[in-house]
């Protein structure tokens, strides 16, 4: 089959790679969409350990069903060949702590599709039955290829807690902070400012109902806080991940408020960790998302509550390298960026 490779730093190529096939405990889909996330830029960089060169990426995805492994079906019932799904990329164990307690994304022994195993840019990918969602009736593969990071935006307003009628701030208007943004205007936000350096992006926040702040030209952290009374937002999220945003998103939050930091972009960073403590803020990590988190993205696409569209752009797998190329280096109105793989 053909497959884009990561084989080093800023290096992806075409090539042909072998064709994978069904162990009893899984599936084959012919993948007819895969989503380029920003965690796969870092790794396209070599900056991240989880990503080992020569790697297939790509684990925002939604094919059609062409092979079932012996025990998929009793596994899970939904599933038949030509059944057109999505795939929760992050395999657990179904029997530690953590998934015991419905936190499976923080199992012990996670595997993520597309890092720890061969993933979708290519035209097909072996992945367990257990993680597969059939897609709603009428849904695209398109929408469907969106649930995994729409799974991470329900999971970091879950994570900001109770923010109805509340002043929220959203660090970075990516793919994640749009839909972090779309997700705490479902848990009922009154005002959500979102600040990003790059203007497009700004745009996109501001069409989805953010309050634009651009750092270049504000003091974010100042303007939020003379918006509400000199106290501050009740919860921030910071979805880049550098020493200077996750600062940003301190200074502008509440005593006592909840910081969410999600973005990955530096595995280290200095932090305000006195004015952390003087002001009792809670800071909480949001990785991925549980299942449930998983399930309501879908139900959330299905009744188009949620969408990336229209920023949205897709390109021939061929073409793949390129597009990581300019995701580096310049986004700017592009939200998602979904590779279709050749027929």
């Amino acid at each position: 089959m053909k497959a884009l490779v990561w084989e080093g730093p800023r290096i992806m190529n075409m090539r042909e790679a072998p064709e994978p096939t069904a162990a009893e405990d899984e599936v084959v889909l012919r993948v007819a969409y895969a989503g380029i996330c920003g965690s796969e830029l870092s790794g396209y960089l070599g900056h991240n350990a989880l990503r080992k060169p020569p790697l297939i990426m790509g684990h925002e995805f939604a094919g059609e069903i062409v092979e079932l492994g012996g025990r998929a079906l009793e596994i899970n019932p939904a599933l038949a060949v030509g059944t057109r799904v999505t795939v929760n990329p992050l395999q657990y164990c179904g029997e530690c702590i953590y998934c015991l307690k419905g936190v499976n994304q923080l199992c012990v022994s996670r595997k993520l599709i597309g890092a720890a195993r061969p993933g979708a840019f290519a035209q097909f990918v072996n992945v367990p039955a257990v993680l597969v969602m059939p897609l709603p009736d009428g849904m695209s593969y398109e929408t469907g290829a969106l649930t995994e990071p729409v799974g991470v935006g329900v999971r970091i307003a879950e994570l900001m807690g109770e923010v109805e009628d509340e002043d929220v701030l959203v660090v970075g208007a990516g793919p994640i902070g749009l839909l972090a943004l779309q997700a705490l205007k479902l848990h009922g936000a009154r005002r959500i400012y979102i600040s990003d350096l790059d203007p497009e992006r700004l745009a996109m926040g501001q069409t989805l109902g953010g309050i634009p702040l651009n750092p270049k030209e504000t003091d974010v952290a100042q303007t939020v806080r003379q918006a509400t009374g000199g106290v501050g937002a009740v919860a921030s999220v910071d979805a880049v991940g550098a020493g200077i945003t996750r600062a940003q998103a301190i200074a502008a939050t509440r005593s006592t408020g909840v910081v969410v930091l999600t973005g990955l972009h530096e595995e280290t960073s200095p932090m305000p960790v006195a004015d952390v403590i003087r002001r009792e803020i809670v800071l909480r990590g949001a990785f991925a998302y549980t299942p449930a988190n998983f399930s309501e993205a879908l139900d959330r696409l299905a009744r188009e509550e949620m969408r990336l569209a229209p920023w949205i752009v897709q390109a021939p797998l061929e073409e793949g390298g390129a597009w990581f190329e300019r995701l580096v280096n310049a986004p700017g109105n592009v939200a998602k960026v979904l590779l279709v793989p050749p027929p």
